[in-house]
């Protein structure tokens, strides 16, 4: 008669340990698969609008690039503009649309600039156009899509034509 072992020194490994093991090595790698490079966002084009009252309205052209395998779908921007550190100029639109895959869109934002912002930016603009730039940041979102909200970020310098007076 054959000697019996004990069945816990011979088990294999618990199934549900294996699955467990297995999973995560799936989650794991399909994680890495949802990174993204950070989309380019540049200003396009400025096109006035008719405004109501106090307030100047135009169109913001935005080329959105996406340098990803990936296509982006959005079903609403939402973008902010400053100039000289201050606001100057923000907007939303509910439009969607798809952004493809190692491509490039240009979508249409309306915004808006009070009366104020435009008075505040005159005012500084002879500080500004003394040392010949005005800095700008560029900052939005585009919302929705499978993969979330995707944000943006630009920043620069507008070089300014010397003006005579002002220093330039």
């Amino acid at each position: 008669m054959a000697a019996r072992r004990p069945s816990h020194a011979t088990s294999p490994v618990p199934y549900r340990a294996v699955l467990l093991l297995f999973a995560a090595v799936i989650l794991l790698g399909g994680c890495a698969g949802l990174t993204r490079d950070p989309v380019r966002v540049t200003v396009a084009g400025l096109e006035p609008l008719v405004g109501q009252g106090l307030e100047m309205r135009f169109s913001l052209k935005l080329r959105v690039q996406n340098p990803n395998d990936a296509p982006i779908e959005y079903d609403g921007i939402s973008v902010a503009l400053d100039l000289n550190g201050t606001l100057f100029a923000s907007g939303v639109s509910d439009r969607s649309g798809t952004v493809p895959r190692f491509g490039e869109a240009v979508l249409d934002v309306p915004v808006s600039v009070s009366a104020f912002a435009a008075a505040r930016q005159a005012w500084n603009l002879p500080g500004a156009a003394a040392n010949g730039e005005l800095p700008y940041a560029l900052r939005g979102r585009l919302a929705g899509g499978v993969l979330g909200t995707v944000h943006f970020n630009d920043a620069g310098t507008l070089r300014l034509p010397a003006m005579p007076g002002w220093g330039g």
